[in-house]
């Protein structure tokens, strides 16, 4: 983690002095540590890459910028965006993960350190820390927010996502880095969505509290006027969560070559090895996963014919106990795959008190209706927690 109070303070000074803001202006922005800051060391949760200091912004900082926002700091990612975490703690309990490998952006927005902040999802690093920690996650399509200047994991899989209090932030910030069209949530969000509510093939393995928030909240949903109805993928679709794995790792074994063998000494065990057994994957393997996700993408498509999104859990259940590991991305790996958009919204509490989430998924660059469809269901019906309560008093848009 990096924060240069100084630095903001001064940043903020120029923006006041340039007198046209930008739809940022003034707001305080944290980076993931994967993100590459000019000003600030970007180490990647790496001792091989300590003390470094990129020559340039990634583009999306370098975007942030331009829109007047504030460069913040940097936050806590997993070893390389995957699996070793940091210290972050979950500010809700600090015995609890915060999740991962965004921990730092979901930790920091939910203690109100930061009103946004930028992650990033390879499998479910946006969506599932967001959940952990009680804040929105918006995880956009594929492709949505430019990549120039992250360090890579899995070229066809690494997804820039937000974090915010809430779903218009969420967009906002979205919206001043790549462009994509502010939804309009005062005109739209007085239709009511058509929602497929999508258990999926892994439905016993959400705890017993995600399966009975997911169910309460479709009928919660219904009660309010969206119409809903049961959505079951297909048999095929339940390869996904493999497929994932398996292209993530061949994918990194490539990415992470130079330091694979230059550094393999200062890479965690688990990651070494994982590398070292997908480098000797067989190409043949890695294409049959991507022509079979490609065959998906175009199937899912289908379903939202009848529907405006699917109702989904964001994560197993609530944050684990411990910081050694940063939980579960089986709720999002299939959807990260297939490229759609994503939002969590904190939706209540599980057994231990940590917040839960659920998690609406739409079509593939069909942002704007998700979002409107998560803030429509926001305000409809979902007791949104404390941390969502105070939200209305932070939000920037």
């Amino acid at each position: 983690m990096h924060c240069d109070p100084d630095a903001a303070i001064a940043q903020a000074c120029a923006v006041d002095s340039a007198g046209a803001k930008g739809v940022l202006g003034g707001v305080p922005v944290a980076f993931k540590d994967v993100i590459d800051t000019a000003d600030m060391p970007s180490q990647y949760n790496s001792p091989i890459y300590c003390g470094n200091r990129p020559r340039t912004d990634a583009a999306c900082v370098a975007l942030v910028r331009n829109a007047g926002g504030i460069v913040l700091g940097k936050t806590v990612t997993t070893e390389f965006a995957w699996r070793m975490p940091g210290p972050t703690r979950n500010p809700h309990n600090l015995a609890h993960t915060p999740g991962g490998s965004s921990s730092g952006s979901a930790a920091a927005v939910a203690d109100f350190m930061a009103p946004l902040a930028f992650g990033t999802q390879t499998g479910g690093s946006t969506i599932r820390p967001a959940a952990y920690c009680g804040i929105v996650g918006y995880k956009p399509s594929f492709g949505t927010i430019n990549r120039a200047g992250i360090k890579a994991l899995a070229e066809s899989l690494d997804t820039i996502g937000v974090m915010a209090r809430t779903v218009e932030d969420c967009a906002l910030l979205a919206h001043a880095v790549s462009g994509r069209a502010l939804p309009d949530f005062a005109a739209a969000l007085t239709h009511a969505p058509r929602i497929g509510l999508c258990r999926t093939s892994r439905w016993k393995d959400a705890s017993p509290d995600t399966q009975a928030l997911l169910e309460s909240t479709a009928a919660a949903l219904s009660g309010k006027g969206a119409a809903v109805h049961e959505v079951e993928l297909p048999p095929d679709f339940d390869r996904l969560y493999e497929d994932q794995v398996l292209i993530m790792n061949f994918e990194a074994a490539r990415g992470l070559a130079w330091e694979r063998f230059n550094h393999p000494d200062l890479l965690s065990d688990h990651l070494r090895n994982t590398l070292a057994a997908a480098a000797a994957m067989p190409r043949e393997k890695y294409d049959e996963a991507m022509r079979h996700a490609g065959v998906c993408r175009q199937v899912i498509a289908g379903f939202f014919v009848d529907c405006d999104v699917l109702l989904t859990p964001s994560a197993p259940g609530e944050a684990p106990a411990g910081i050694e590991s940063s939980g579960s991305s089986l709720f999002n790996r299939n959807w990260t795959l297939l490229g759609v958009p994503c939002v969590t919204l904190p939706t209540g509490r599980g057994a231990s008190g940590l917040p839960l989430g659920v998690q609406f998924a739409g079509n593939y660059d069909d942002d704007g209706r998700v979002l409107l469809a998560a803030e429509w269901a926001r305000r409809a019906c979902i007791d949104a927690t404390v941390t969502i309560a105070q939200a209305e008093r932070w939000k920037i848009s």
